[in-house]
């Protein structure tokens, strides 16, 4: 949003608090009223390992509730373009790396995110069925990899890999502790994007001809990183001194989960920011905005 802000001065944003994108009639009015002309669905339930194991009911129903309730609203007050994130947990296990889109629905996804998954697999057909029913490219269904910086939720039950690493490693830091316990091996391997990033390759895509591309697109860096690597470069950016301790009776999750990005990287679209970089920078934005607020 900080992109598109400025970018943007009829930009119309709802809080979750302000529209309830789960309540149709809520939906419906907000469209009827509004009209708005682009729409980018990066709405829903969210969670790490933890959280998806402990509310699969949640995470399959309230997503499909939001899908169904905005993408209905859109096609029926005529949204010009409406941008809407799958996820990699959608891709298969087993899946050949890295994950090209075609390989969507080849295999069953990892069991701890099945739910989710299943929720945003049904979105991406939602997309391409109305595409094809209504004869003109309007829904975009994307598929980024794990999306991480400012802004950002640190919830230590909710959050993804990054902000709840980096969370960890700043208490553990704080508290002095001589060690910190980390769930897995260690060696799965992560990619993940920088949020200024992926908003550059959507604002892309909302401003080109859309019929030169084929739903659904991989929106990745190409390149991934054992979790022990990320736990590394974390650990250096955040100052933590002591011991890493690896838990290997916890779920690993998927042991890769690599974008084959290689279409939209030929439209001319390339991510500018590497990964300690961007931890960096998520990390500051976590003492200044989360912390500061905490204290």
């Amino acid at each position: 949003m900080r992109r598109l802000e400025s970018d943007s001065p009829n930009l119309i944003v709802r809080k979750r608090d302000e529209l309830d994108l789960k309540d149709q009639s809520q939906v419906e009015s907000f469209f009827d009223e509004q009209r708005p002309k682009l729409v980018i669905m990066a709405a829903g339930l969210v969670g790490g390992i933890v959280y998806n194991r402990d509310y699969p009911a949640d995470f399959i129903l309230e997503n499909l509730a939001i899908q169904m309730n905005t993408m209905k609203a859109a096609q029926r007050t005529g949204v010009e373009r409406f941008l809407f994130f799958g996820s990699s947990c959608m891709y298969p296990k087993d899946c050949p790396q890295p994950m090209s889109e075609d390989m969507l629905l080849a295999g069953k996804p990892e069991e701890t995110s099945m739910p989710y998954a299943i929720a945003k697999l049904a979105g991406v057909q939602m997309c391409l069925a109305f595409n094809r029913q209504h004869k003109a490219v309007r829904f975009l269904p994307v598929i980024p990899n794990t999306i991480y910086g400012p802004n950002d939720n640190f919830d230590p039950q909710k959050s993804h890999v990054i902000p709840a690493l980096i969370r960890r490693f700043h208490e553990a830091k704080t508290d002095e502790s001589k060690s910190i316990a980390l769930w897995g091996s260690g060696s799965p391997r992560r990619e993940s994007i920088y949020v200024d990033d992926l908003v550059d390759a959507c604002v892309q895509l909302l401003d080109a001809d859309t019929e030169q591309f084929e739903f659904p697109l991989n929106i990745g860096t190409g390149r991934d990183y054992e979790i022990r690597e990320i736990a590394d470069i974390i650990k250096k950016v955040v100052g933590y001194r002591g011991r890493i301790e690896w838990d290997g009776s916890k779920p690993d999750g998927s042991p890769q989960k690599l974008l084959d990005s290689s279409k939209i990287l030929r439209s001319g679209w390339k991510p500018k920011v590497e990964l300690d970089e961007g931890i960096k920078k998520t990390y500051d934005w976590f003492l200044k905005k989360v912390m500061k607020e905490a204290a």
